[in-house]
């Protein structure tokens, strides 16, 4: 669903140019969970950005289901899910999960099926008529998650959405987004900085150099798809995780 080929994105800035992205080549299959792990500024969010068409690479090919990632965005191909929940405070949650839904002209007959099936599907179905600062941080997390899913994208991208969150929180969060992907069976684009969760949650890891951001390992995990928490403490998920952080040693050793 997403190919990148030799892909190079250099931003330019008043104190010359940054190559945040060099000679990257990943595939991704419909399906998958794929994790992007690395160090601040390896261009993990970046090559986001740039599947979203948020961002526009210099040099390589990037396709989108097929197409560029502008016409992906314009055919509505993915769901994004920022660091930052994003709710507004002035709306409730289910006016907040139905924005994009009103700006694509649903009707609203339509806009309320659906923000009820989202909030089901992120267990906040008590919730739609609360406001954000009602909400823990965590919950917010979900509506905004229920946000990206509303008009049924194939693909939800996310960007560190658990990273200002406690340990027990995200713990709850990562089981309750392994058991979203199996229902929902998109294909998901994570990033993290966390070994243990990029571990946990993914099908596939793709760890990061320092800048220029350059792939080091591409990891296909061996763990079976129903992941109970303490599958963290089985020597195949330390043994993936060993893999990881070697991986992210070698990146470091390389500059």
């Amino acid at each position: 669903m997403i190919s990148a080929q030799d892909l190079d994105l250099v931003f330019q800035t008043n104190d010359g140019p940054v190559h945040a992205l060099s000679g990257v080549n990943l595939e991704i299959r419909k399906g998958e969970f794929v994790s992007f792990i690395g160090p601040s500024g390896c261009g993990k969010t970046t090559f986001l950005r740039a599947v979203a068409g948020l961002e526009h690479p210099t040099g390589g090919t990037l396709t989108v289901n097929g197409m560029t990632p502008d016409e992906a965005r314009q055919a509505r191909a993915y769901g994004y899910v920022f660091q930052a929940a994003g709710l507004y405070p002035w709306r409730t949650i289910a006016k907040n999960i139905s924005l994009p839904l009103q700006i694509m002209g649903y009707s609203k007959a339509e806009q309320e099926a659906r923000v009820a099936r989202v909030l089901e599907l992120v267990e906040l179905s008590g919730f739609a008529k609360k406001y954000p600062w009602q909400l823990s941080g965590g919950m917010q997390q979900r509506a905004s998650i229920a946000r990206a899913l509303s008009f049924d994208a194939d693909i939800l991208l996310m960007d560190e959405p658990f990273g200002a969150l406690d340990e027990i929180v995200r713990d709850h969060l990562n089981e309750q987004l392994l058991a979203l992907w199996k229902r929902t069976e998109k294909t998901i684009g994570f990033v993290t900085h966390s070994i243990p969760e990029a571990v946990y949650l993914s099908t596939k890891i793709v760890v990061m150099s320092p800048r220029p951001g350059r792939i080091t390992d591409v990891i296909d995990s061996p763990l079976p798809l129903d992941r109970p928490l303490d599958i963290r403490d089985t020597p195949e998920f330390i043994e993936i995780a060993h893999r990881v952080r070697e991986g992210l040693r070698a990146g470091h050793l390389d500059e």
